[in-house]
């Protein structure tokens, strides 16, 4: 279902802000930055043209273990990392595990479209060296024939 959606400059500014960053920001972290350029936007606004623009898929919602949702201007299926002390999110730099939907659909029968995967541990998420993710996403990469032999394993003993 097709939506005519009036143009907003504040909504065209909150996604030039997400898509600038890379630090997954909060409704309110966003509102604190337009706020400068644009005095009359609310923090109402922001999360109005948050929620609409995830329905139109124009933005990712990211939801933690943290007091506020994060959002993300990158809507191309990646992995994320959290940290559940500070509740920050950054990307992660690995492939998309792609043959995983056919897998559940299989095994649950359901019509899996799509995934989401956030890593959690505490950690001092200051984006400002990500080292730290890296080498985690490196791991998690190497353990990925792990993981597959031993769901292969499993499903044998079913």
């Amino acid at each position: 279902m097709e939506r005519n959606i009036k143009y907003s400059r504040q909504r065209e500014a909150i996604i030039e802000n997400l898509r600038g960053r890379y630090d997954h920001p909060t409704a309110e972290q966003l509102y604190v930055d337009l706020k400068s350029k644009y005095p009359k936007i609310s923090l109402g606004t922001v999360y109005r043209n948050l929620a609409l623009l995830e329905s139109m898929g124009d933005v990712v919602k990211i939801s933690t273990n943290a007091d506020s949702d994060r959002f993300d201007g990158n809507v191309n299926n990646h992995y994320h990392f959290a940290c559940i002390s500070c509740g920050g999110v950054s990307d992660v730099d690995m492939p998309v595990n792609e043959g995983i939907e056919d897998k559940v659909a299989e095994l649950t029968k359901a019509d899996v479209k799509t995934h989401s995967l956030i890593f959690y541990e505490v950690i001092n998420m200051s984006f400002s060296n990500n080292k730290k993710v890296k080498l985690i996403a490196k791991t998690v990469a190497d353990n990925m024939d792990y993981v597959k032999k031993s769901h292969s394993y499993m499903s044998q003993e079913q």
